[in-house]
């Protein structure tokens, strides 16, 4: 629990993180085009200046050549000058298919005065004269650039952030099928030396019931043995019959939960075919069915359903148990996840693994509710 609400804080950090980041960078280029903008408006403001000076006095050579040097300083700010009568006087920086169309480059100018009211420039004999002006072609287009670069920053905290949970879910991988290897492993050795002992007690007394059970028991420890062994490597799909297993472990985990549990299996009667393997599917649903028995603390009802649904086979096991609030609901498939004193909590997150995984369905819970019962379904698609 305090795992889960620690690594729920680091992802909202990393988040916030990612958002001041790009926020920052998005304020910082919006200040410098800020600064851009104005230094252009001085500059529009020098040669309207200078056009200024030229039509109210009579400039020498050399202010006349100094008027010159600053309009054609001027390579990147586009400008138009029309009379009243907006018949164009002079222009500069504008696009060149328009360049030899009076009414294009007046139509331009008009669009310009939305974005800087034009400044006039009065002429003695009255003809007054207006000059248009915008962003230059590069200020314009970094105006994009604060998003555009926030968007791919963004978008490679996100991908590193999928790298690196990616890795993490890769090498808890590799540790579950470790640890189920060396279980199996460990198991194994005393079983052998169980199995052992058990021929030499059938020799004494053969028709013992309590030799008898004991050699179940001894056979189940060899089923679980393989179980883990199977996780650890890529199991085959060799079994068909899904009516087979289904009813094998109904018989297994009805005479070993409690009387007092009413627990009723739903199979149809024809035979499903579904391709699956067989250890493992029984231990999906023992796990189920082991889970729903400590939900209900020994007594209620359990009910287990087989049947199909478009090409699909669902398994339903369904309990009248304590429920689970939506919290414990998401948390239920994570590794290590338990609301039980006792226990690891790797059973629900290897059940998930053999069938995401080894037999490429779904496992979920479709139904739960505090104080009345939770329902888990399994979905495989059928032969």
């Amino acid at each position: 629990m305090r795992k889960s609400i620690l690594t729920r804080l680091n992802n909202w950090i990393i988040f916030l993180l990612m958002t001041l980041v790009v926020v920052t960078i998005v304020v910082a280029s919006t200040i410098l085009i800020n600064f851009l903008r104005k230094e252009e408006i001085k500059r529009v403001d020098i040669l309207v200046s200078a056009l200024k000076f030229q039509q109210e006095v009579t400039p020498s050579l050399e202010v006349q050549e100094l008027i010159l040097k600053i309009y054609s300083s001027n390579n990147t700010i586009p400008m138009i000058v029309l009379d009243r009568d907006d018949r164009p006087m002079v222009h500069k920086n504008i696009p060149k298919e328009i360049e030899s169309d009076p009414v294009q480059i007046t139509l331009l100018a008009k669009k310009m005065a939305k974005s800087y009211p034009p400044i006039e420039i009065k002429i003695p004999d009255g003809n007054n004269q207006f000059v248009y002006y915008d962003n230059s072609r590069l200020l314009n287009d970094l105006r994009y650039s604060p998003f555009i670069l926030g968007f791919f920053i963004l978008c490679y905290f996100l991908f590193s952030f999928w790298f690196l949970r990616t890795i993490k879910k890769t090498d808890e991988g590799y540790l579950w099928a470790g640890l189920a290897k060396e279980t199996a492993h460990q198991i194994g050795t005393p079983l052998s030396s169980m199995i052992g002992w058990m021929e030499i007690m059938k020799l004494d007394n053969p028709d013992s019931e309590g030799v008898y059970e004991i050699e179940k028991d001894i056979e189940r420890l060899r089923t679980i043995s393989e179980r883990f062994s199977k996780i650890g490597s890529v199991p085959e799909l060799n079994d068909m019959n899904f009516n087979e297993t289904i009813v094998e472990n109904y018989n297994y985990l009805k005479t070993r939960i409690s009387k007092k549990i009413n627990f009723t299996l739903h199979l149809p009667t024809y035979t499903i075919l579904v391709p699956h393997n067989k250890i493992l599917m029984s231990w999906v649903i023992e796990n189920l069915v082991k889970n729903a028995v400590d939900a209900m603390k020994g007594e209620g009802t359990l009910d287990m359903y087989v049947f199909e649904r478009n090409k699909n086979i669902l398994i339903e096991v369904k309990d009248s148990g304590s429920g689970m609030t939506k919290q414990q609901a998401r948390n239920a498939f994570k590794p290590g996840y338990s609301t039980k004193k006792r226990g690891w909590g790797l059973g629900l997150s290897l059940a998930r693994r053999v069938i995401h995984e080894y037999h490429k369905g779904d496992i979920k819970i479709s139904q739960t509710e505090v104080g009345k019962g939770t329902t888990f379904r399994i979905t495989i698609r059928k032969a």
